[in-house]
Order: C-alpha cells, then structure tokens, then sequence
C-alpha cells in the first residue's frame, strides 16, 4: 500500500513582508519619527498591523497637544459679566488628561478651581476649557497648576483664585517606582486664598464636603 507523503506547508507565504502591500510612506515630522522609533524597539513598521501606526500617532498627539494652539481671547470670548457678586465661586472635579513632559506619559485627574469675584465674573464652561488650554501641552502638574491659578487673576483681576490639582502619573504607575495607587496634589493661591487662613480653609472644606457627596 503506497505511502502518502504530507509535506509541511510553507508558512513563508504567511510573512507580512511576502504579501503586495505598499510600505506607507512617512509624510510629516511626527509619522518619520514613530517610524524610525517602532524600527528601534524592534519592531517592522511595513507589517499590516503597524501600516497606519505613525499616522494614527501624529494625530493623537496633534489632539493632546492642542493646548498650544488655543487663542486666549478666543476662549474667553467675551464671555466675562458685570456682576455684583463677592462670593467665592468653585468649579471643582474638572477633569483633564495631559503629558509629562519628562515621559511624554500621560497624567490624569481632577482639577478644582475657585475665585472671589470683583465686579465680574466668567461664563461656568470658560473655567474647564481654560484647565484643558494648559493640560493639552507637554506640562508637568506644579506648572499647570500655576498656570490655570494666573490665567485666571490676569483675565479676571478678583479678589483672589485658589486651584488644586489632582493627578495619577503614568510614568510612576507603568515603571519607574511602579506605584499604581500614588496621587500628585499640587495648588496655587493668589490674593485673598493666599493672605487670607479663613478663605483658603473655606475652600478647602468646600473640596472636603463634595468628595463626602460623592462617596
């Protein structure tokens, strides 16, 4: 009886590098750069799973970046009112997504932001818009925090503004000390919140109070 003879199929047909698909050409700065990065961590950037990687990166980081762009009149547009109003006004658990700039890993949480009004205050969806104006750039926490603290006494000139930041930072939590439940809290007083033992801790209560509402 004749003995069949299987053969092993030729699993090169199955190689990426076999099949007719284009190598995508890199066509800004960014797509060449993840290129030559997904080639340096060894990786082919021609195979099917990767063709489109560089692209789909250069747009994610054109999104987390858009911070720069922002035109600060255009943000506020006009959207500041006569109002006379002297009460302390907080905006708190805003969230934002931002980069370390030391990783270009991204740190996440929650920002609370509070001033006293002197004679105006801002439209409520101008205060999240101006945490994201920062958070979208390369930062780290302590500057964005001052930065949202500034912005705010510059365009607004009250009696005093109070921010706290809250964030989880991927580049502790994925390596480095690989400490997954760490949380960075940074704030920046400015005018009354900063001379003023009575207003900061009211601000603080009022944080205190919403995380008990939370829960």
């Amino acid at each position: 009886m004749p003995v069949m003879t299987v053969h092993p199929p030729d699993f090169d047909v199955f190689r990426t590098d076999l099949l007719d698909i284009p190598e995508q050409e890199c066509t800004g700065d960014i797509e060449c750069a993840v290129r030559d990065i997904l080639a340096a961590v060894g990786e082919d950037p021609s195979r099917e799973g990767l063709l489109r990687t560089p692209e789909r990166v250069a747009r994610m980081y054109e999104e987390l970046t858009a911070g720069y762009h922002v035109d600060p009149d255009r943000l506020i547009n006009d959207a500041l009112f006569e109002v006379e109003y002297d009460e302390m006004v907080i905006v708190r658990s805003i969230d934002f997504y931002s980069l370390c700039e030391h990783h270009m890993l991204p740190f996440l949480g929650q920002a609370h932001v509070a001033y006293i009004p002197k004679g105006r205050v801002i439209g409520l969806s101008k205060i999240p818009r101006i945490v994201e104006m920062f958070a979208r750039r390369l930062q780290v926490q302590e500057r964005m925090t001052q930065q949202i603290a500034e912005f705010m006494q510059e365009r607004l000139h009250p009696q005093g503004v109070a921010v706290v930041v809250e964030g989880l930072h991927m580049c502790a939590a994925m390596r480095g000390v690989k400490k997954a439940n760490a949380r960075m809290v940074t704030s920046a007083m400015l005018g009354g919140f900063r001379t003023n033992q009575a207003t900061r801790n009211e601000f603080f209560q009022h944080l205190r109070h919403g995380d008990v509402e939370s829960k």
